[in-house]
C-alpha cells in the first residue's frame, strides 16, 4: 500500500490522507480491472486498522497466478488518522463540525478526482465500486449510496457491525426512572441500579451530542437514515450490457459476537454488566442487523446476517483474516 495524500478543490484548505493498492499490469485477463474497492472507517478506528486484513486479501491473490486484484482505496475523514481537520468547519461552534451529508459529498469528490488520476481506472461512472464499511461507515455508505444513485454504481457492500443510526442507544435500554416503567418487566439478573449505570455510560460513550475527534456531527443521523431496512441501496449496472440493464448489489451484512461483545463491555473502559448488554443491547442490534440485510431485492438476492465469532464491534482489529475472506467471497461473486 502506497502513502498519498489528497487535497480536495472543493476544500482546498486541507488535505486527506490515503493509502492505495494498485495492480500491476496484468499479464492475464484481470476481470477486477473495473473495481474499486473503498474502506470507510468507524468514529474510533483509522484506516491503519484495515492494513492486517488488506495484506491477508492480497496474500490470497498473490497465491494464484491467474487471478490478480482490484485497486484499493483506505482514507482518513477530515480530522481523523493522520487528516487535516475539516477547513469548513466553524471554530465558533465546536465540538460539533461537518455532519454526515457533508462527508458525503467529501467522499464523491474524493473518489471523483482519485479516480481521475489512476492509471487503472477510467472515470467515476464506470467503476464498479465495493464498499467495506466498519460502523458509523456503513450509514455513512447508505447515504452515499441514495444521494449519487445517478452518477455511480455500487456493486458489493460489507457491513462489518453497523452503527445504529436511528437510536441515541440510551433509549435502548429500559428508563427505571419512567412512571410507565414496570421493575417486573426486568430480567431476574437485572436490578434498577444495574439499569441505571448501563444508560449512564452509553449516554456518556455513545449518545448522538457526544463529541468526536474529527467533528463529526451525529446529532441528526437518525432524522437522516430512520429505519434499518429502508431505503434500498441502488441497483447496480451490469458489465458490458448496457447502462438500462442494472441488478441488485451483492451484500453482505456481520454482527459482532453476542458473547465477546458483552465481555468486552464489562471488562472495557465502559465497565457495563454483560447481563445488561445480553439482555438489551444485542437483541437491538441483531434486529437491526436483519433489516439491513433487506436492503437489497428481490428477497431471493439477501443473505442472512453473519456472526463474525470471536468479534466484539473492531471486527478488522479482532480478526481481520474473517475479513479478507468475506472481502475475496464478495470479488469472487462479481468476477463470476
Amino acid at each position: 500500500m502506497e502513502d498519498i495524500s489528497i487535497t480536495l478543490t472543493t476544500k482546498p484548505g486541507a488535505s486527506l490522507k490515503a493509502s492505495v493498492f494498485s495492480p500491476p499490469s496484468p499479464t492475464t485477463d484481470n476481470s477486477l480491472s473495473d473495481v474499486l474497492v473503498v474502506f470507510l472507517n468507524g468514529l474510533v478506528l483509522s484506516r491503519r486498522a484495515w492494513s492486517p486484513a488488506i495484506t491477508y486479501l492480497l496474500s490470497r491473490y498473490s497465491n494464484n497466478n491467474n487471478q490478480q486484484p482490484p485497486t484499493i482505496l483506505t482514507y482518513d475523514r477530515y480530522g481523523q488518522g493522520d487528516s487535516d481537520n475539516d477547513p469548513t468547519d466553524d471554530p465558533s461552534a465546536l465540538p460539533y463540525g461537518h455532519d454526515a451529508y457533508q462527508v458525503v459529498s467529501d467522499l464523491h469528490q474524493l473518489l471523483t478526482q482519485f479516480i481521475a488520476s489512476s492509471s487503472c481506472l477510467s472515470n467515476l461512472n464506470s467503476t464498479r465500486l465495493v464498499f467495506i464499511c466498519s460502523s458509523i461507515g456503513c450509514p455513512l455508505a447508505r447515504l452515499y449510496a441514495n444521494a449519487h444513485a445517478h452518477q455511480i454504481q455500487i456493486s458489493a457492500y460489507l457491513f462489518l457491525d453497523s452503527m445504529i443510526a436511528n437510536t441515541d442507544f440510551v433509549s435502548i435500554f429500559p428508563d427505571p426512572d419512567d412512571p410507565q416503567f414496570d421493575p417486573d418487566s426486568l430480567p431476574a439478573d437485572i436490578s434498577l441500579q444495574d439499569l441505571r449505570y448501563t444508560r449512564s455510560q452509553f449516554y456518556k460513550f455513545f449518545h448522538p451530542t457526544v463529541p468526536n475527534a474529527e467533528h463529526l456531527d451525529r446529532r441528526r443521523l437518525a432524522e437522516m437514515l430512520p429505519f434499518s431496512d429502508e431505503p434500498l441501496l441502488p441497483l447496480a449496472a451490469v458489465p458490458g450490457s448496457g447502462s438500462n440493464d442494472k441488478k441488485s448489489p451483492l451484500l453482505t451484512v456481520v454482527g459482532h459476537d453476542w458473547d465477546e461483545f458483552a465481555e468486552q463491555c464489562e471488562k472495557g473502559t465502559m465497565t457495563v454488566p454483560k447481563r445488561a448488554i445480553n439482555a438489551f443491547m444485542n437483541p437491538a442490534w441483531a434486529s437491526y442487523n436483519d433489516g439491513l440485510a433487506h436492503l437489497i431485492q428481490p428477497p431471493e438476492n439477501q443473505t442472512p446476517v453473519k456472526i463474525a465469532t470471536g468479534c466484539g464491534h473492531f471486527i478488522q482489529k479482532d480478526d481481520p483474516e474473517f475479513v479478507a475472506r468475506e472481502i475475496k467471497h464478495l470479488l469472487d461473486n462479481l468476477q463470476g
